[in-house]
């Protein structure tokens, strides 16, 4: 049997920013900067994986 994973994706930057508890303003320019390297644009939008995106500042919050 085999178990399809579920991709848990986030949406737009103001999606990316509510879970980060940033504006819009300081997640675009992390986006853009290259700060947030997990974030992909796809057409005009951007995209995560929300374990991804927590995931990496569980590890920044360890360092």
């Amino acid at each position: 049997m085999s178990e399809e994973k579920e991709l848990d994706l986030v949406w737009g930057v103001q999606a990316i920013a509510d879970i980060i508890g940033r504006s819009y303003q300081q997640t675009y320019h992390m986006i853009a900067g290259g700060k947030l390297p997990m974030v992909k644009q796809i057409g005009e939008r951007y995209v995560v994986s929300r374990s991804k995106l927590i995931a990496f500042f569980m590890e920044e919050d360890a360092a």
